[in-house]
């Protein structure tokens, strides 16, 4: 049966002269896998370039609830980006956040809120000019939201420790290392509250802004099964340096 579905490209990989299979966040279908044939050929309707990291799409696609990997009918482009390919540090942030959604994004399922913020995000990422050095740290405290374990900001005098492991805020920093010293603690806690059109006044550090970035990344490896090294992550740091 065909359906319509709009959709978030998360990652593509070769498959054969000129098909690929690609995996892409659908608003009907949650996570799912697409072969595509004849994209990378010179005749093809559907072109590869609409296939990169955060790309919006409107779908029609088969699907059977048997199969693992689907079929696509058509593909479009659902939004028009008129800067997120072409800046680097845009770009940069694309290839970063997708394949942190390719990591966490497992559900073959629908999830019309998590699917609303990120196709919002993206739109956002796309037209913003100001507070792109915080806009993935924003983006991923708040993905937490819809994953499951987003933190308990109980920051306060008394707590400022955040304790990765239990996803608050202590009056004791923990004896574990897996915890954010008190500069980092009260950032994460302004953070947390700002809206998406507030963090792009904080003023973070380089050094301070990879070391909650990377605090961050332990915070979602330890709470997701499924997340691992982002390899991204150093080409982030060499970009914004």
């Amino acid at each position: 049966m065909i359906y319509k579905t709009r959709g978030i490209v998360l990652h593509h990989i070769k498959y054969s002269e000129t098909s690929v299979i690609a995996t892409i966040y659908t608003e009907l279908f949650g996570r799912q896998s697409y072969m595509i044939n004849g994209v990378r050929g010179k005749k093809s309707k559907i072109k590869a370039n609409i296939l990169q990291p955060l790309y919006l799409l409107n779908m029609e696609v088969y699907h059977k609830t048997t199969r693992d990997l689907q079929r696509v009918k058509e593909l479009q482009n659902a939004c028009i980006f008129h800067s997120l390919p072409y800046d680097l540090k845009k770009s940069t942030l694309a290839l970063f956040i997708a394949e942190i959604l390719h990591q966490t994004l497992r559900e073959q399922e629908p999830h019309p809120e998590l699917f609303n913020y990120l196709y919002h995000s993206i739109q956002m990422l796309d037209i913003k000019s100001e507070g792109l050095t915080n806009f993935h740290i924003y983006f991923l405290l708040h993905l937490t939201k819809y994953l499951g374990f987003f933190p308990n900001n109980n920051f306060s005098a008394e707590n400022q420790y955040f304790d990765l492991m239990r996803g608050i805020f202590t009056t004791i920093k923990p004896i574990h290392s897996d915890s954010l010293n008190k500069e980092e603690s009260e950032m994460l806690s302004r953070l947390l509250v700002f809206s998406d059109n507030q963090h792009e006044k904080v003023k973070i550090n380089y050094g301070l802004r990879i070391a909650i970035i990377e605090k961050i990344l332990k915070y979602y490896k330890l709470h997701h099964e499924g997340v691992s090294t982002i390899k991204s992550f150093t080409i982030l740091k060499e970009v914004f340096h």
